[in-house]
């Protein structure tokens, strides 16, 4: 009897949470196809979540924060987040993963390339910093938002961002002018 306790219990420590609930370990999202890993069709109404940027411009080596957010109180388990150039459909430049509910993921041998959840908790929202890199285009911020496992999107866009070249910026995004104080007439 008591091996049988001990099986029950092992069954259900293991097995249960992957079968109830948000599998923590098998379940990722595509790099390219940006689709989880489980059958269910993505939502085609509008997503209840944003994606916010810090800068509309960036210079390579930028720090640009990035926030993934619910707009109302549904919350999300999972999602991944990358940032692709407009008509691109492969990830640009590297994040600096700042919070605790992400985890960085390595896309077409690139570290940190995607982020992504790092645990099946219910999230209202995630920051991460994104670094810009060189000879990038026009970009956009692009991700699946996995609410449970009955409801996901995917596609969902920021704002463009525009790479700056006739000013320089410096790591912050923000503009540095020289000012000239002495003037020859």
């Amino acid at each position: 009897m008591r091996r049988r306790s001990c099986f029950v219990f092992l069954f259900c420590g293991i097995f249960l949470p992957r079968i109830l609930g948000f599998p923590q370990a098998n379940t990722s999202i595509d790099c390219d196809s940006l689709l989880p890993n489980y059958q269910t069709e993505p939502q085609t109404s509008a997503p209840p979540y944003l994606i916010a940027v810090s800068f509309d411009n960036f210079e390579p080596g930028n720090e640009i924060q990035v926030t993934l957010e619910a707009l109302k109180d549904v919350g999300f388990k999972g999602f991944n987040l990358q940032a692709r150039e407009i008509e691109g459909d492969v990830p640009v430049g590297t994040f600096k993963i700042t919070d605790p509910n992400t985890k960085g993921l390595e896309c077409h041998n690139v570290t940190n390339s995607a982020v992504s959840h790092a645990n099946s908790d219910v999230k209202q929202k995630v920051t991460t910093t994104w670094i810009a890199p060189r000879d990038v285009r026009d970009l956009q911020f692009i991700a699946t938002v996995v609410q449970d496992l009955e409801k996901f999107w995917v596609g969902i866009q920021s704002k463009t961002l525009t790479p700056t070249h006739s000013e320089s910026v410096n790591g912050t995004g923000k503009s540095k002018r020289k000012v000239c104080f002495e003037c020859i007439c």
